[in-house]
């Protein structure tokens, strides 16, 4: 064939812009991250190439323009590359992708930057958390993710601080503490969100007893802008501004909240309506859990588990809508909404739509903060339905302040954090949906950080103001996932996944949605009813969502695998333990997949000799010292920590040096000399071995 000189020249065009895409310079990932803003994150959610943000865009619909891969093509996808993140705690970052460079992030706030065609580290950043900050927090040493604006990266480590990074370099930039009490057990997973020039982030730790805010700092110098509380402080104090003052008179000075913290921390979702101007935030729970504790007289306890709206700028409080008044149950706000625009009743509407823990599916109009609708998307026992005020129709019993409740959806969640997705074309949202049994027991002894046995995790910091099931739920675990019709507040269509804590989920314009799954698979299925079209064993049960980005013409899907969470911690339903990694797929991806880790099979330990009389002290300090990490033992074969019962003889033979020296404290699991005796370590190892005995196979 005869070569023209524009066929020539548009040859060594693409061979050229080939060679670019493979090897990034400097200069090419600083221009490329320096165009992002506002603006262009609006304008990319038109095109779909890059993935600039946590949730793709500020509405945080997960939902691709992107088509390539479609049900026609996505059987022919195959693995373009994978990565190696080095971890081997929970991963739960949705990675953020710009001209072809990708920023994820692992276990214990650790930044990785890829060039995303072809999996090449770029360079890392390691903020070097201290691993006895571990135990501080709830629910795994994880991070949710990074924002990208003007040339740098931002992101918050588990222990508070938050950096600014080079985009291209890693260098960092600035840093700032944002934990306004060090003597509080606060943590940050949260991804980090950028609006109006303005680094957003908020923190967790209600559980251990805080007082949440949000914070904004000003993206180039990090100089503070504002902070916004979600619960009023001490009273004999000045409340910070109206809301705060409004807020004082839902609560019940009696319970002397403030001593706890009151709770109501902002550690996941955040969104933005450029339009409105306005700046969405989920609230979380009650700090301790048992508003009959906190708020002797009852209340609504303001801003507890609520969306609230504030003003960017400044951090005004606008509205705010309260899912469940002087919510007890930790029920939380803080799973991820999505903006969207509806026809409702024939009327055009501004909604979020928010499945949060309670088991209650919110269409909210976004201008005002009034409640549309609210349906039970699966079994619910607290409350029966809502009232024509926007408030629930509790059971008498959720609230029983001497009797156990088992609460249905439990203090898991029927949603949480694993991120849902919402597709215009189809006009449904496709969320993770999943029931972890637990009951709750009034707790009439709690005392603020008083370390009891049989108060779970109380040596910890714990302060609950409930024993966990300190009479056995009868509910059984399940996970689905589901296609919810927001208009009709009904289920489309839904999927079994056997058991709960599945991955989150991504749309696309190819009438497609991916997610990951516990037991280790990833998988497309169709948009519009659920058919399976595809699926690809990976490394380790997966919690994260995945991401989708084109780059030369060449449509990528991206997942961060590693298995954790709270729920991870101490089970998992995969025998595949590899360690976090990176897996991208593009249509005839031909790279070999990795291979897996599986878990090593051991028995349950036995031939060492206890003393029954231990047992009963034992248990009461296993629930409260080692529960919340290494489970029951004997019951199953541990999540991403192991699970005693099947420990290594030698281990349990050498129980009070190991955890009395320290012995894994590079792991994240704190030096019990000061809390515990050898003697009591002595009564735990009973309880261990003797449960063990109790289901050992006969």
């Amino acid at each position: 064939m005869k070569l023209t000189r524009a066929v020539i020249g548009a040859v060594l065009a693409c061979a050229a812009g080939t060679a670019l895409a493979q090897s990034l310079t400097p200069e090419q990932i600083r221009a490329a991250v320096g165009r992002v803003d506002g603006d262009y994150i609006r304008q990319n959610t038109a095109t779909g190439r890059d993935w600039p943000s946590y949730g793709l865009n500020h509405a945080e619909n997960r939902f691709s323009p992107l088509r390539a891969v479609n049900v026609d093509t996505v059987s022919q996808l195959g693995l373009a590359w994978s990565y190696d993140l080095g971890s081997k705690r929970g991963v739960q970052a949705t990675p953020v992708v710009v001209g072809g460079v990708m920023y994820v992030t692992a276990s214990w706030s650790v930044v990785h930057a890829l060039n995303a065609r072809t999996g090449e580290r770029i360079w890392t950043f390691d903020p070097e958390v201290p691993r006895e900050y571990g135990e501080k927090g709830c629910c795994d040493v994880v991070n949710r993710g990074v924002a990208v604006h003007r040339g740098k990266v931002y992101v918050a480590s588990y222990d508070g601080r938050l950096f600014a990074l080079d985009a291209a370099t890693g260098a960092k930039v600035w840093e700032k503490d944002t934990i306004i009490d060090r003597s509080r057990p606060y943590t940050i997973s949260g991804a980090v969100r950028v609006f109006k020039n303005k680094v957003v982030i908020g923190n967790g730790g209600a559980e251990y007893g805080v007082r949440g805010y949000l914070t904004a700092y000003d993206a180039e110098t990090g100089a503070q802008a504002w902070r916004w509380f979600s619960v009023p402080g001490n009273p004999a104090n000045p409340p910070e501004d109206e809301s705060m003052a409004r807020a004082m008179k839902t609560w019940d000075p009696a319970g002397k909240w403030w001593e706890a913290g009151g709770g109501g921390t902002m550690w996941d979702t955040l969104t933005y309506d450029a339009e409105l101007d306005l700046i969405y935030v989920g609230t979380g729970n009650g700090s301790p859990w048992n508003r009959n504790l906190r708020s002797p007289a009852g209340g609504d306890n303001l801003y507890l588990h609520s969306i609230v709206a504030l003003k960017p700028d400044t951090g005004q409080y606008v509205w705010h809508y309260q899912h469940a008044p002087g919510e007890t149950w930790d029920y939380t706000a803080v799973q991820p909404m999505i903006l969207a625009d509806l026809t409702i009743d024939g009327q055009p509407r501004k909604v979020i739509l928010h499945a949060p823990k309670n088991g209650f599916f919110y269409v909210i109009d976004r201008t005002d903060g009034r409640l549309i609708s609210a349906k039970a998307h699966t079994e619910v026992n607290w409350a029966t339905g809502y009232d024509n005020e926007g408030r629930p129709i509790e059971n008498p019993a959720a609230r029983d302040p001497t009797k156990t409740f088992e609460a249905i959806p439990t203090a898991y969640g029927a949603r949480n954090w694993h991120p849902m997705s919402f597709n215009p074309q189809t006009g449904l949202v496709y969320m993770p949906v999943h029931g972890v049994p637990l009951s709750l027991t009034p707790d009439v002894n709690w005392q603020r950080n008083a370390t009891r046995p049989g108060a779970f995790q109380s040596a910890s910091g714990w302060n609950l103001g409930y024993l966990l099931n300190a009479e056995p739920p009868k509910a059984k675990p399940f996970g689905r996932l589901v296609a919810w019709d927001p208009i009709r507040q009904e289920a489309a269509w839904a999927q079994d996944l056997g058991g709960p804590w599945n991955g989150g989920t991504l749309t696309t314009a190819g009438n497609l949605v991916f997610q990951g799954t516990a037991d280790a698979r990833f998988v497309a299925y169709d948009a519009r009813d659920g058919k399976k079209l595809w699926e690809v064993p990976v490394g380790s049960g997966v919690v994260a969502a995945p991401a989708t980005y084109e780059i030369d013409g060449q449509q990528y899907v991206s997942v961060a695998v590693g298995w954790g969470g709270v729920y991870g911690i101490v089970q998992r339903a995969s025998e595949r333990v590899s360690p976090g990694r990176v897996y991208t797929f593009r249509v005839g991806g031909q790279a070999a997949m990795p291979a897996a880790v599986t878990a090593e099979r051991r028995p349950l330990v036995s031939g060492i000799a206890y003393a029954k009389a231990d047992v009963e002290a034992g248990t009461g300090l296993y629930v409260s010292h080692c529960a919340g990490c290494h489970g029951v033992p004997g019951v199953n074969s541990g999540g991403n920590v192991p699970n005693l019962g099947y420990a290594r003889r030698e281990t349990l033979e050498a129980l009070p040096q190991l955890v009395l020296g320290g012995a894994f404290a590079d792991q994240g699991m704190p030096r019990f000399h000061e809390r515990l005796n050898e003697a009591q370590v002595l009564q735990i190892r009973a309880f261990i071995l003797d449960t063990v005995e109790g289901v050992r196979p006969r």
